[in-house]
């Protein structure tokens, strides 16, 4: 049957090494100040502006949001070498918008972000490969640049 056999065994059990966890929260960070600036420049539409890039911003060219660009990160596929397009970024950064929907409420909402972004960072500490929650559903891993060559 097509996709069994040992090439595929070899494609799943594939082991990246870690990317650097300084990186991804300094790339983290530069995102969510997109994010926060787009929610200050046009309070009721930066909200949902804001909400959707946490949501797709792993989609872009590269697996690459800005603060990942700007750090020198990519996002990929861990089934593959591909980098990961909008589906696996939405997949992966539910978390993430589920934090930005509970920070819109006060005190039990921030209460409610700060644990799902205390947890998510936990994981990517803790985790091997540096997979949090969202990338373990995506099936996708983040890598500094140049640890795979992963085309634009």
């Amino acid at each position: 049957m097509v996709g069994e056999g040992p090439t595929s065994t070899l494609q799943e059990s594939r082991v990246y090494p870690k990317a650097h966890v300084l990186n991804r929260f300094i790339a983290k960070l530069i995102d969510l100040f997109i994010v926060v600036a787009a929610g200050e420049i046009a309070s009721p539409v930066g909200f949902l502006s804001g909400l959707a890039y946490i949501l797709i911003a792993d989609g872009f060219a590269g697996g690459k949001s800005i603060g990942k660009r700007l750090v020198g990160l990519h996002t990929i596929r861990v089934d593959g070498r591909e980098s990961a397009g909008f589906q696996e970024s939405i997949i992966r950064n539910l978390p993430l918008g589920g934090a930005q929907l509970a920070y819109a409420v006060p005190y039990i909402g921030w209460l409610a972000s700060l644990a799902i972004l205390a947890f998510e960072s936990f994981l990517i500490i803790g985790n091997e490969q540096g997979r949090r929650l969202g990338d373990e559903v995506a099936r996708t891993q983040v890598l500094d640049a140049g640890q795979l060559a992963v085309p634009d």
